[in-house]
């Protein structure tokens, strides 16, 4: 087969190339596709209840869950749709540098979220921005800023969080916005990869026509005990 005829993102999760299992599998969600307890906290932009965006976003995830392969995927409840802007911690990532350098590794999870939620309650940075999509992928979607000066002000509030959280994870300079659909439980055969390559290419191109800029509800930090639910603890609303 001739690989290059598509995208880096989907060969992410051609079985043939990846045999290893899925990153998250064992630990976040099982085989049946239901999401283990792991909990934590993180700072997200939600998709706006009620809006054309989540309208767009239900119809494509509704591509994702027609394709034959539906089941090899483990998929998050729309009520949870959002956009990670910086990484909190997670019971299972207790080690360095991906929890706060001053704080011990054996701190409880909801002892930790009480101690982020007031430091960031001076968190000063406020600067709006705007989302669109740049790709879809297997597990969902990839976005970033609406314009180049977006893509700076989301990168400048990534920056500010993790200065004043005082931990940054390996990946922070390269960590790609994101919007998550659903999770692999298995990785993709050959001969799936063509129609998936089709459907990608089609739900990028029909979100980008109907919804060219996201509505997304203002940065919240959130905790939660798996991947169905983000409860937001406090929201940075935007300044005018």
């Amino acid at each position: 087969m001739n690989f290059d005829v598509f995208s880096p993102e989907l060969l992410k999760y051609a079985k043939s190339l990846h045999p290893e299992p899925p990153l998250h599998l064992g630990t976040r969600y099982d085989r049946s596709g239901i999401f283990k307890p792991e909990p934590g906290n993180t700072i997200v932009c939600h998709v706006e209840d009620g809006s054309q965006t989540q309208r767009a976003m239900v119809a494509a995830r509704q591509r994702y869950l027609d394709m034959p392969e539906a089941g090899q995927f483990a998929f998050t409840p729309v009520s949870s749709l959002h956009m990670t802007l910086f990484q909190g911690i997670i019971e299972y990532r207790r080690s360095r540098p991906f929890w706060p350098a001053d704080i011990a590794l054996d701190a409880p999870i909801d002892e930790m979220t009480e101690i982020m939620g007031e430091r960031l309650k001076v968190f000063s940075m406020r600067d709006p921005f705007k989302v669109a999509v740049t790709k879809a992928r297997p597990s969902g979607l990839l976005v970033d800023g609406a314009t180049e000066a977006d893509r700076k002000t989301m990168h400048a509030w990534r920056n500010a969080l993790a200065d004043l959280l005082d931990y940054r994870h390996p990946d922070h300079e390269t960590y790609p916005f994101h919007i998550t659909f659903a999770y692999a439980i298995e990785r993709l055969v050959d001969e799936a990869l063509p129609r998936w390559q089709t459907m990608l290419d089609e739900v990028a191109a029909m979100l980008h026509a109907e919804v060219p800029v996201l509505e997304l509800r203002p940065p919240a930090f959130c905790s939660f005990g798996d991947m169905n639910h983000f409860e937001e603890l406090l929201v940075f609303e935007f300044q005018n």
